[in-house]
């Protein structure tokens, strides 16, 4: 596909540069010359008939995908939307790398993907910062890049052809207009209450939003302290080890705003532990909504779990296909989501697809 967009485009360099040798000057409509007949059209070689015959076998897309890694069900059901959706039987050919978390890896991956002539590199990234010199080296190739799930920080946004993933700061909103509504039907909710916070990858786009739109939304609130907050590193053992040192920590905690769901997982876990009733002595928040969480939440562990979409696999393929057919798109792709609280999760769940 790599080499059949690259024809093209010199034949349309080629006649970009014959019309600026003829003055540039368009010619009357009258004087153009009559269309060629089939009759009049030469036939073609045999090495172009074998050309056309080979033509399918070329026109995949080949995609080179970096991933975060597999340290959460969501990112196991962003992988698998990924993988089902840029197959072969779709015309695409992946070629997958999972960067273990770690960023230097997937700049490794990049490189790899740019020696390998990709058609498209789509990455999700571990963090937002420090992707200049590999992205330019992309552009460079003239390999177009999607970014999906978590957003990049670049001061030449022509480094990256769109983003497509979640609005996480409007998550961290979301998330406290529920608690707070939730806490007035408790008849709780001019009462000071104290805030526990497990917060994701310092420094990811997932964790920055929902922390802005978390702290936002609660300082409307003079009663709503936030007391504790550490990162989790967005995994349940993390998330259970830092909510262990919240509860030894002696602060009185009424809430706890988890940015994921495997956070919240080992994080009631801990609470299990010292005898504390997850989802009533402590509310839980949490975030991404998989199926895991509607089944805590039906077994009374959670209280709402606000959705992070991971199925990027279509919109991503729709994308690449129309930026290897020569099409502009948006720069900013947001996906769907919604809040689901623990009294519709036995009603959802069936519904989930991840």
């Amino acid at each position: 596909m790599k080499k059949l967009f690259s024809i093209l485009l010199g034949a349309a360099m080629l006649g970009t540069m014959l019309v600026g040798c003829g003055g540039g000057a368009s010619a009357p409509k009258e004087s153009a010359a009559p269309a060629q007949t089939e009759a009049a059209k030469p036939a073609e070689t045999p090495a172009q008939e074998e050309a056309k015959e080979e033509a399918p076998a070329n026109d995949l897309i080949t995609v080179g995908f970096s991933q975060v890694g597999a340290e959460s069900d969501w990112r196991v059901a962003n992988t698998n939307s990924m993988k089902e959706t840029l197959s072969e039987a779709n015309g695409f050919k992946l070629i997958f790398a999972d960067a273990q978390q770690k960023q230097e890896n997937q700049i490794k991956a990049v490189r790899d993907f740019i020696s390998q002539e990709v058609d498209v590199i789509v990455i999700a990234p571990v963090t937002e910062t420090g992707w200049e010199t590999v992205l330019g080296e992309a552009k460079d190739a003239g390999i177009p890049v999607i970014i999906v799930d978590r957003m990049i920080n670049v001061t030449d946004q022509s480094l990256y052809t769109c983003w497509v993933g979640s609005d996480f700061y409007q998550e961290g909103v979301d998330a406290v207009k529920w608690l707070t509504e939730y806490m007035n039907g408790l008849g709780r909710g001019s009462e000071n209450l104290n805030v526990a916070v497990l917060q994701g990858t310092i420094g990811s786009s997932a964790e920055i939003g929902r922390t802005k739109g978390v702290r936002d939304e609660l300082s409307k609130y003079s009663n709503y302290k936030i007391v504790l907050e550490q990162t989790g590193e967005f995994t349940q053992a993390k998330g259970q080890e830092v909510m262990e040192s919240f509860l030894k920590s002696g602060e009185k905690i009424d809430i706890l705003i988890a940015q994921n769901d495997n956070m919240a997982f080992g994080a009631i876990d801990a609470l299990k532990a010292v005898g504390k009733v997850p989802a009533k002595d402590v509310i839980i928040v949490s975030f991404d909504a998989v199926k895991a969480a509607f089944e805590s939440m039906i077994a009374g562990d959670m209280n709402v779990s606000v959705e992070c979409n991971p199925l990027h696999g279509p919109r991503v393929a729709e994308l690449a296909k129309a930026i290897m057919e020569g099409k502009t798109v948006e720069k900013i792709q947001y996906v769907e989501e919604g809040v689901y609280p623990a009294e519709t999760a036995a009603e959802i769940m069936p519904q989930r697809q991840y």
